[in-house]
C-alpha cells in the first residue's frame, strides 16, 4: 500500500472528521479511501453514460461493454 500526504481544507478536515465521527468511516484514511473509491465510481459511470450516448447516436463503440459492466457490477457489490 501507498501512502500519501496531503494538504486538506479546514472545510474537508471537518467533512472527513464527520464521516469518522458518524461511524461511516472507521479512521481519517478509510474516509478517503471511501472518497476515491467514490470518485472512482463516478468516473466508470460518466464513462459507461458516455459510451452508451455516443452507442446511441451511432457512434462506434471499441472494447467490449460487458467488461464494463462487470468491472462495474463487482465494484458496486465490493
Amino acid at each position: 500500500m501507498t501512502t500519501i500526504s496531503v494538504p486538506i481544507s479546514r472545510e474537508q478536515g471537518v467533512f472527513i472528521d464527520r464521516l469518522v465521527k458518524s461511524g461511516r468511516a472507521a479512521n481519517k484514511a478509510h474516509a478517503v479511501r471511501l472518497a476515491i473509491d467514490s470518485l472512482e465510481e463516478n468516473e466508470l459511470e460518466d464513462s459507461f453514460a458516455r459510451a452508451l450516448l455516443e452507442s446511441r447516436q451511432g457512434k462506434v463503440l471499441y472494447g467490449d461493454p460487458r467488461k464494463l459492466i462487470k468491472k462495474f457490477s463487482d465494484k458496486s457489490t465490493a
